[in-house]
């Protein structure tokens, strides 16, 4: 192909190249049976030529933490959420300058394909793992310190022990700083659609909206806080449930863009537009908040970084070394744009297609 050798290649430029995603590719990668020959075919020719894998084989043999190639596993729920794409797009920036290959997992909150990704790692002689948003880790964290492989956790579930490494943005303050801009324009009902309840980052979001309320003095009002899973149609249909109180929000904050995504969705199929008559404001600023109309304003999570920050870590870990700290903790800044304008005075009253829209 003739491929300048000093950059190394990403499985995102594979799996552009031959026409395909990014999960088909580590399909191929971990030796899946479910691809199709002519593509499996293509895939190992790119792979072949790009020199990708060229480093895979003697690593094993050179011992998994004195060797500077091999292979990172990448682990999550599924790859569905741009927060995840952004973050393995870090973990590969990370990965361009060095000889190890990434191999992505998706474990679907399947326990079987779980196992059967224990079982791979086994074989491929991993050299380090990178959770993302994967759910209840203990038992692979347990397996992976029982056989001396290091980790890294991004965006954890649940409580973490100490010495867990784990990459994160400040969730909490990015919460507060949402509520406290809306409060700033002049609203004070102010909807809050969720995150997964066993999420830290769910559960420090909605910390952060309550603070910033009770600080202002604002009395909170459980109607106006929804649960949620960070997808879109959980937006929506949270978003629906908030318009019909009798006494609806002037704003809604979605703890993800995915769902506040799902919000406009709700808001344009009743004609109520934004940000005239409800603000919307969302979290990680993925890269389509920018190209919506109107704009989203959102609390910025350095995705990106965080991924080259566990993948930086784990690095240092696979080489022996102790990591000053085990918790990171990025910045999390208010990104404004065109969603968020001072409270409509007017009432939401639906119209027919609107009341109609409700139903279904």
């Amino acid at each position: 192909m003739g491929r300048n050798r000093s950059r190394r290649i990403t499985i995102s430029e594979i799996a552009a190249q031959a026409g395909v995603s990014l999960p088909t590719v580590s399909r191929v990668l971990k030796g899946r049976p479910d691809v199709a020959p002519a593509t499996r075919e293509r895939i190992e020719k790119l792979l072949e030529e790009s020199g990708y894998l060229q480093n895979k084989a003697s690593s094993t043999s050179k011992g998994r933490r004195k060797s500077s190639s091999g292979v990172i596993d990448v682990v999550a729920l599924e790859l569905d959420n741009p927060a995840v794409v952004e973050i393995v797009r870090g973990v590969e920036a990370a990965l361009e300058k060095t000889e190890l290959s990434l191999a992505l997992s998706f474990t679907h909150d399947d326990q079987s394909e779980e196992r059967q990704w224990l079982d791979r790692i086994r074989d491929r002689g991993t050299n380090g793992v990178i959770f993302v948003r994967a759910q209840d880790h203990t038992p692979y964290i347990q397996e992976l310190q029982r056989r001396g492989i290091p980790f890294i956790v991004c965006n954890h579930f649940g409580e973490l022990s100490p010495d867990i490494p784990s990459v994160g943005a400040t969730n909490w303050t990015g919460g507060r700083m949402a509520v406290e801009y809306l409060l700033s324009l002049g609203h004070r009902r102010i909807g809050f659609i969720g995150g997964p309840a066993s999420m830290r980052c769910s559960l420090d979001r909605v910390a952060g909206y309550r603070t910033a309320l009770e600080t202002a003095g604002v009395p909170i009002d459980p109607d106006l806080i929804r649960p949620g899973d960070f997808r879109l149609q959980t937006g929506y249909t949270q978003a629906c449930a908030l318009l019909a109180l009798p006494d609806p929000p002037t704003a809604i904050f979605a703890s993800n863009d995915m769902q506040a995504m799902g919000v406009y969705k709700a808001l344009y199929l009743r004609n109520i537009h934004i940000p005239e008559r409800m603000s919307v404001i969302g979290f990680d600023n993925i890269p389509f908040a920018n190209v919506v109309s109107p704009g989203l304003t959102t609390i910025h999570q350095p995705l990106f970084d965080i991924g080259r920050m566990a993948t930086t870590m784990l690095m240092r870990l696979i080489a022996g070394e102790t990591l000053e700290s085990t918790r990171m903790e990025l910045a999390t800044p208010l990104i404004t744009r065109e969603s968020c304008a001072p409270p409509f005075s007017g009432s939401l009253e639906l119209g027919k297609e609107s009341r109609q829209s409700a139903r279904e």
